[in-house]
C-alpha cells in the first residue's frame, strides 16, 4: 500500500488553479515508490523514492518550490523512519542538498544521530556525496512573487496560492514493514531558523510496526499534540481503529491533514482544511488522486 500526499491548506478561493499538475506530480510520486517495491525494495526505499520524486516538482512546498523565509531564502527539513527496525533520521533548515529526504536517510543510515540541522546538514550531504544544488536553484519566481504580495497583505492572484505545505509518503511492502517520510519548505515568511514539525520525529513522521504517519499542515499544532505518535499510541493503548485514531487526533486542532496505513493495510487520509493533495495505490491497482473532499 502507498499513500502520498502533496500538503493540504485553505487556499485563498476555496481552489486552486492547474489543478491537473496536481495530480500529475501525486501520480509520479506513487508511480515512483510502485517502481521500487515492484524492483524488490523496501517501504522505506519506496517513502524515500516518492518524496524524491515529490521535492523535484515546483508546485509542491518541498525542495525545489518551497516557500521563502522572512529573509527570501529557502530552508527545508525533511524526516523518514523505518517502523520496522525503529530507525529514524531527520535535517533541518537544509539548504544546498537537493533531496533533503536523502539527506535524512543517509543521518538514520550512516551517523548515530537523529537530528542534523543548518550548516552540519548541509556539510553532511557533501560529506556524503549527496546531490548539491546552489541555494538560488531552490528559489522559483513564483515563490518570490507569493512572499512579496504576502508582505504587502495582497491576495496573491493564484487562488491555489496557500502559506503552508509539506510532502510525505507511508508505505506497507509486502513483507508487512512499514516506512514514513516527510519533507517541507515550511511556513511562507517564517522567521530563518524555524523548524516545523516535518522533521520532529512523533510530531509530523512516525512509523512502527503498526502504523505508519506523514503530517501537513499546522506545525506548531502538531508538535504540541506530538501528533503522529499520538497516533500509533490510540492504536496500540486505546484499541481504537486507524480512521478512528487519526480523526481523533485532528479534531481539535486547526490546519492538520495526515496520511497514514497501518498493518493490516487500513488506510486514512482526514484533513481539516479545505484541500489535501493525496494520492495512493494498493496492490496492483490503479493510482487514484484527489485534491478536494
Amino acid at each position: 500500500m502507498i499513500v502520498v500526499h502533496g500538503g493540504c491548506g485553505n487556499p485563498s478561493g476555496g481552489t486552486i488553479q492547474h489543478e491537473e499538475d496536481y495530480h500529475r506530480g501525486l501520480e509520479e510520486a506513487v508511480r515512483a515508490a510502485a517502481a521500487v517495491l515492484t524492483a524488490g525494495a523496501a517501504a522505506l526505499d519506496a517513502a524515500q523514492a516518492a518524496v524524491s520524486r515529490l521535492e523535484d516538482l515546483p508546485m509542491f512546498n518541498a525542495g525545489r518550490g518551497s516557500v521563502l523565509t522572512a529573509d527570501a531564502t529557502v530552508e527545508m527539513d525533511a524526516a523518514i523512519m523505518c517502523g520496522r527496525r525503529a530507525l529514524a533520521g531527520a535535517v533541518a533548515a537544509v539548504t544546498t542538498v537537493r533531496h533533503p529526504v536523502a539527506l535524512a536517510r543517509s543521518v538514520m543510515e550512516t551517523t548515530s544521530d537523529v537530528l542534523v540541522v543548518g550548516a552540519g546538514a548541509d556539510r553532511l550531504g557533501a560529506d556524503r556525496e549527496l546531490e548539491l544544488m546552489d541555494p538560488d536553484w531552490f528559489i522559483t519566481d513564483r515563490q518570490r512573487e507569493r512572499l512579496r504580495r504576502a508582505e504587502e497583505g495582497v491576495a496573491h492572484e493564484d487562488a491555489g496560492d496557500t502559506p503552508i505545505g509539506t510532502v510525505g509518503a507511508v508505505v506497507l511492502d509486502a513483507e508487512g514493514a512499514l516506512a514514513a517520510a516527510t519533507s517541507t519548505g515550511g511556513r511562507r515568511g517564517q522567521w530563518p531558523g524555524r523548524v516545523g514539525d516535518s522533521p520532529i520525529i512523533g510530531a509530523g513522521t512516525f512509523a512502527d510496526s503498526h502504523v505508519a504517519i506523514s503530517a501537513t499542515g499546522n506545525g506548531e499544532a502538531m508538535m504540541r499534540a506530538c501528533a503522529a505518535h499520538e497516533v500509533s499510541a490510540l492504536i496500540r493503548h486505546a484499541g481504537l481503529d486507524l480512521a478512528t485514531a487519526c480523526e481523533t487526533v485532528i479534531r481539535d486542532s486547526d490546519e492538520i491533514g495526515m496520511i497514514a496505513v497501518d498493518a493490516a493495510g487500513n488506510v486514512a487520509m482526514p484533513f481539516d482544511t479545505t484541500l489535501m493533495h493525496r494520492g495512493w495505490k494498493r496492490g496492483d491497482g490503479p493510482v487514484e488522486t484527489r485534491v478536494y473532499r
